[in-house]
């Protein structure tokens, strides 16, 4: 990664002050103050299995390099390794994109108001994330994100990115599209809507997670002839039932995708479809819940974008070590300064 300080006076590498950062990120360390306590509480021993082998950097370093650094290349630099643990579901890689708000970027001088990432479905790790500006350039992000080696995978989208030139772009990485078609594309949804579904056999599943069971209903049939999206070969229904609390609720969607049938049967593209949402549950949900991503402090320069970099990544160490529950883990590596250590040098 290159280093955004001038050469005379620096005392670490940058590289070592991420990877300090990132063991911090694993104990719930959520700003620079917490990160240099955390360095402090190692002490200079424990940092040159790091690479820090000066003296411990302090709070306005974190915060300077962090600021400074180019997020396309931290991204670069850890969804390298992230892409290194991808594993198949249903035969094949899946990578569901979705982008997420960042609020502390309404304040004045942030940058990237919104991070699109693309999470590996198998692992729950972070393959490549892409900051935007604004909501509508999530579709150019995720199209950014094709530029992951992505041949043979299958990219499940929400209604966003249901367009013709992000479907032809898909097919030409040599993966398969599976997009959602909601209310904002009428006339498709109204065609779908209207095809008959009632004679078509249904696969259900249901989970429970955070207080709440969700059952999902998915009916495929062969893409009629007027699906104008490059490769499309299925189109499904999928209805979708949320109870909370005794209060239910019911959404109805369609898809259309260029999985065939001969490679990925109605039980095995529920099981992709599942993972838009998963999306949410899986990473946008524990950055929120568990880190306090929302209403963190840090906004100036690049600070959120990178932070939140280091959090996806110290949510795919975690996972990858077997642990589902995150806030547990953070819990279990902060009382011992050594485990964020060992856990990242084995990752």
């Amino acid at each position: 990664m290159p280093d955004p300080r001038a050469r005379r006076g620096r005392r670490h590498p940058v590289g070592a002050l991420v990877a300090v950062a990132l063991c911090a990120v694993l104990t719930g360390a959520r700003g620079f103050a917490a990160i240099a306590e955390w360095a402090r509480d190692a002490g200079r021993s424990r940092l040159r299995r790091l690479g820090m082998v000066r003296r411990v950097a302090d709070a306005s370093t974190f915060r300077r390099v962090l600021t400074r650094l180019d997020p396309a290349a931290l991204d670069e630099a850890l969804g390298a390794w992230a892409v290194t643990r991808a594993r198949q579901a249903g035969g094949r890689r899946v990578y569901a994109i979705d982008g997420k708000a960042l609020r502390g970027a309404r304040k004045r001088g942030a940058q990237r108001g919104f991070l699109v990432a693309a999470l590996d479905h198998a692992t729950g790790t972070v393959a490549g994330q892409v900051g935007v500006d604004a909501k509508g350039s999530q579709i150019t992000a995720a199209r950014v994100l094709l530029g992951l080696n992505v041949a043979g995978a299958v990219l499940p989208l929400d209604a966003l990115h249901t367009n013709k030139t992000t479907a032809a772009q898909i097919v030409a990485a040599g993966a398969h599209y599976v997009f959602t078609v909601k209310g904002n594309s009428r006339v498709l949804f109204a065609m779908l809507k209207a095809l008959p579904w009632a004679l078509i056999p249904a696969t259900t599943s249901t989970d429970r997670r955070h207080g709440r069971r969700a059952t999902r209903t998915i009916k495929f049939l062969d893409a009629p002839a007027w699906i104008e999206f490059t490769g499309a070969a299925q189109v499904a229904q999928l209805r979708r039932t949320v109870t909370r609390k005794s209060k239910k609720t019911v959404e109805a969607v369609y898809l259309v995708t260029s999985a065939p049938a001969r490679t990925a049967d109605p039980a095995t593209l529920a099981t992709w479809t599942n993972e838009q949402w998963g999306i949410e549950n899986r990473l946008h949900w524990v950055r929120d819940v568990t880190f306090d991503e929302d209403r963190s402090q840090i906004h100036t320069g690049h600070a959120l974008q990178n932070m939140a970099a280091l959090r996806n990544t110290a949510i795919a160490i975690l996972r990858t070590a077997g642990w589902n529950n995150i806030a547990r883990a953070l819990r279990h590596h902060a009382r011992d300064v050594n485990r964020p250590i060992q856990a990242l040098l084995q990752a």
